[in-house]
């Protein structure tokens, strides 16, 4: 009885250390706030839509401050590469401008730099 007993203790104890081991571990996560420009709820979906990437986890763009929060992995994507997405879609941030053919492509009310805080639908 005895030996039935340790051996399940040590099957168990087996399964414990084989469950560690295929189970992912938390990766670290890192908030980035950066500023970008825009008018609108239009504007803060296609901010926030840009985000929706392997390695970000949350991105939450506020209208009134311009402020852009992202939760995201590091090693999977980078500050930069978040500032490259965002200017992708035609909105400038604090170190990229977006380029005036993605710019342009923008409804007219999302034309921040004519029309800065035209509405928020």
């Amino acid at each position: 009885m005895k030996n039935i007993f340790i051996a399940m203790l040590m099957c168990c104890a087996t399964l414990s250390v084989m469950a560690q081991q295929t189970t992912p571990q938390n990766k670290k996560v890192e908030t980035l706030t950066m500023k970008v420009l825009g008018n609108c709820t239009q504007c803060k979906n296609r901010i926030e839509t840009a985000c929706e990437v392997k390695g970000i986890k949350e991105a939450v763009w506020d209208i009134d401050t311009k402020m852009l929060k992202v939760v995201y992995v590091p090693g999977k994507i980078t500050p930069e590469a978040i500032h490259k997405l965002v200017s992708g879609v035609g909105h400038d941030t604090e170190l990229m401008r977006a380029s005036d053919s993605a710019y342009y492509a923008m409804p007219d009310c999302c034309l921040y730099r004519q029309n800065p805080n035209t509405h928020h639908d």
